[in-house]
């Protein structure tokens, strides 16, 4: 049960909102006054607070000083209650950190609507998202899905690109976010002699191309269709402001790029060190996650060429590979399609 604490130095207020509160599933907690209110925040660690501003002994914005200074509780949902609605009393709690204003009077679903809101995004905030591709495409979708991210997907250009198609190239700056609403893509490099070099791979539901948007630089490596694909073209400027409206979720996504880059940095570690075995292992279970695979036993549809520049080896190398895997009974190949048959085997390979 998720506990709200309600700061207001008016009993009636107080006891008013804890009903409202209880009816709709939450623990009410009560303080009288803001010194109070502090008191109780810090021994409870609420998942919410609904503070007035005008009270005796310490003010709202006293106590959202106070509590945003306070590692424990500098991310905690933050709704003001007030009479007053001068706009710069609004502007004033919201630079201070404040999530959202309640003007009193209010109805009860006005209250629960802005509790509910404010909860989803500290369920967003205390996920426990993967460093990784997934991870932030993951981070994306649910701010989409929770209504954070406020993009009308149905407003944005749609875009259809063919097989073997590029959708961007080295060097170039970006001007747009790209969504997949069906379709696939392999994201590469090539070094000087022509070879390929996979970065990273994306399906149904993924954002492409933030990393360049975000740092204000060009593209660092291409991106190709693998089949036929249906791209949404999202303006960079409306995705900055979507990020960048927030601060937390800003500080969220950012710390996950910057984690991104150091698992990128792994991958490459585990090319120079790595045996070509536990390689091309990592490199199916990595592209199962990517292309969404799964432990459904779908086949792994990508060419052989493919799952080689994604290992960084020869495809007669790999080809190699794959049929000792199969020989193990790690993998299956059937009609030239591949299907993971051991996933924890493979994926703890000893050698």
């Amino acid at each position: 049960m998720r506990n709200i604490l309600i700061i207001d130095d008016q009993t009636e207020i107080r006891e008013n909102i804890t009903e409202i509160l209880t009816l709709a599933g939450y623990n009410a907690l009560n303080a009288e006054n803001g010194k109070r209110g502090i008191e109780v925040a810090l021994a409870n660690k609420p998942d919410l607070i609904v503070c007035d501003i005008m009270m005796p002994e310490l003010d709202g914005y006293g106590v959202l000083h106070m509590l945003r200074k306070n590692p424990t509780t500098e991310n905690t949902p933050f709704i003001f209650l007030t009479a007053k609605t001068e706009r710069n009393d609004f502007r004033k709690g919201m630079e201070m950190g404040a999530d959202d204003f309640i003007t009193k009077p209010f109805d009860d679903i006005e209250l629960l609507k802005a509790i509910e809101v404010r909860l989803k995004k500290l369920d967003v905030l205390n996920k426990g998202y993967e460093a990784t591709g997934q991870g932030i495409n993951s981070l994306l979708r649910d701010l989409k899905g929770t209504g954070f991210m406020n993009m009308q997907m149905d407003q944005y250009e749609h875009v259809t690109f063919h097989k073997r198609q590029q959708m961007y190239t080295e060097g170039k700056r970006p001007k747009s976010l790209f969504y997949i609403k069906k379709g696939r893509i392999k994201t590469f490099k090539t070094n000087e002699d022509g070879k390929e070099y996979i970065t990273n791979l994306y399906s149904d539901g993924d954002f492409i191309g933030y990393h360049a948007l975000l740092e204000n630089s060009v593209y660092d490596d291409n991106a190709e269709v693998l089949d036929e694909t249906e791209i949404v073209i999202i303006p960079k400027d409306e995705f900055l402001t979507a990020i960048f409206n927030d601060l937390t979720i800003a500080h969220k996504f950012i710390k996950l790029i910057s984690l991104n880059v150091k698992d990128q940095e792994e991958r490459l570690m585990q090319l120079a060190y790595s045996s070509l075995r536990k390689r091309v292992a990592k490199a199916l279970i990595d592209i199962s996650a990517k292309l969404k695979v799964g432990n459904n036993n779908s086949p792994i549809a990508i060419s052989r060429d493919d799952i080689a520049h994604y290992v960084g080896t020869a495809t007669e190398s790999l080809i190699r590979t794959l049929s000792d895997f199969k020989s193990e009974r790690l993998i299956e190949i059937r009609e030239g399609k591949i299907r993971i048959e051991n996933f924890d085997k493979l994926k703890n390979l000893l050698y």
